[in-house]
């Protein structure tokens, strides 16, 4: 199995009054990550907009470890823990970069979805074969 990773720098709207990433902005993380992950299998994201669809976000968690601070520098790593037909649920790992300390694991699913009509549709299958390159399954 593949994992893909990338490196994010906490900024200073990242943080709360403790000085610490908040919470809810680990599921910010993850989406950047998301998208670095679909440039570098070479989808643009407007492929998503010219296909119809969209990946909404059915279910999401987050487990933290250890807090994030201010101006660290952060390593994620994305893998698919599971991809099926019409859903695809993302793995996370955030890894502080000078120490290998575990921040945080969690994960995304998402659905597929078409645009006008608002309900569950298959992945195309060209994004199946570059999903299935990164897939624990």
């Amino acid at each position: 199995m593949a994992t893909f990773k990338t490196t994010y720098r906490v900024t200073w709207s990242d943080v709360d009054a403790a000085q610490v990433v908040h919470h809810s902005n680990y599921f910010r993380i993850f989406e950047r990550v998301e998208e670095e992950f679909y440039q570098y299998l070479g989808v643009d994201l407007k492929y998503f907009t010219e296909q119809r669809f969209w990946l909404p976000r059915v279910e999401v968690f987050c487990h933290y470890k250890a807090p994030a601070r201010f101006g660290d520098i952060l390593e994620i790593s994305l893998s698919i823990e599971e991809v099926k037909e019409k859903a695809v649920r993302y793995g996370y790992l955030v890894k502080k970069k000078d120490s290998s300390i575990l921040l945080a694991e969690g994960y995304v699913v998402a659905v597929a979805a078409d645009q006008k009509f608002r309900r569950a549709i298959d992945i195309p299958s060209e994004i199946i074969e570059k999903l299935k390159a990164f897939s624990e399954k």
